[in-house]
């Protein structure tokens, strides 16, 4: 049972020291902009991650191999990013925007904030998601890391 016990008390200390991780791991040398549309949101206390498809800028899902291409950003902690008015109940899936990330360095398909994410509603407007046609959430000069 005290084996048992310490296996639980060793689990439970590291966790958090192993859920926040370095940025390292994705290039901050480059960065891409896309616009997508919300799959899904997952809160995290350290980092919250948008998960979506990609859209063209008439809202039609781009294609990749005959599958839809699909991307996840990881953005700052829950909390942080609910007061930017990102949260399950203010940013629900199928909502459209566009978001620029740093992608991983390993080249799969996600990438962390990198300072700009533009939300325009369920509904994509003509000439697609853009600083004109969206809310600017997170603008020039921020960093949700």
């Amino acid at each position: 049972m005290r084996g048992l016990l310490g296996v639980i008390l060793l689990v439970v200390t590291t966790a958090p020291v192993l859920s926040h991780h370095s940025f390292a791991m994705y290039d901050q040398t480059t960065t891409k902009t896309m616009t997508g549309k919300l799959t899904r949101y997952v809160p995290g206390a350290n980092h919250a991650q948008l998960l979506f498809v990609v859209v063209d800028n008439d809202g039609n899902v781009v294609m990749k191999d005959g599958k839809p291409l699909q991307w996840g950003v990881e953005t700052g902690s829950a909390a942080a990013m609910s007061r930017l008015g990102v949260a399950p109940d203010t940013f629900p899936e199928g909502t459209f925007f566009t978001v620029r990330l740093y992608p991983l360095r390993d080249g799969r398909n996600f990438g962390a904030l990198a300072g700009m994410l533009i939300a325009c509603g369920t509904v994509m407007p003509k000439g697609g998601c853009t600083l004109e046609t969206g809310k600017r959430l997170i603008g020039e000069g921020f960093n949700a890391q």
